[in-house]
């Protein structure tokens, strides 16, 4: 093993910074107004695979809002985990809250956030989801020039109006011809 290979855990990062024994992100949890109508959404129409379901939670004390940093009053529901190809899974949820707060978040808002979507054929995705009615945004931006260049996007919307992005960039990005790490990638091409 070179001195450079002892110096460095297997993700890059000098040894002793950051999580010990940090392997990655497990899931992503986000919560959305109808569970059932997401998981139908992510298992029909994306195509991720249902797991297990779990709740109601409620607390008559402080738990939910010692535990989670939600209302003491909020009711977790149901929750249930999906594992989406070869990325993270996904924990959702649907709560009821008095200080609930229904509006979707926009990317500029503080919270805001999408889910990316990295497919093979981007054309052959955005046909799929009109074929299906899936609000597209826009028209897919195809960079030519700077780190990302190579990289195809397109944002598009769950039903709720969650967003959501299709990504492909079959020949890498410009960033991996200058580096021997690579950002993880779902095709297994990272290093």
């Amino acid at each position: 093993m070179s001195e450079d290979d002892k110096s460095h855990r297997n993700d890059g990062l000098p040894a002793g910074r950051g999580l010990p024994g940090l392997r990655g992100t497990e899931h992503i949890g986000f919560t959305v107004p109808d569970l059932d109508q997401a998981v139908d959404f992510f298992v029909n129409v994306i195509g991720c695979e249902p797991f297990y379901e779990l709740g109601p939670f409620a607390s008559d004390g402080d738990w939910m809002e010692t535990a989670l940093n939600v209302h003491p009053r909020a009711v977790m529901k149901r929750l249930k985990f999906l594992r989406c190809g070869n990325g993270s899974n996904f924990e959702i949820f649907e709560y009821t809250s008095p200080d609930q707060n229904r509006r979707q978040p926009r990317n500029s808002d503080v919270g805001g956030h999408h889910l990316a979507f990295y497919v093979d054929d981007i054309d052959a995705a955005l046909d799929y989801l009109r074929a299906r009615d899936i609000r597209i945004l826009g028209t897919p931006v195809v960079r030519t020039d700077g780190p990302s260049a190579g990289q195809t996007w397109v944002y598009f919307l769950a039903p709720w109006g969650m967003q959501l992005e299709l990504v492909c960039f079959p020949r890498g990005k410009a960033y991996e011809t200058g580096t021997s790490r690579h950002l993880w990638h779902p095709a297994g091409t990272a290093t």
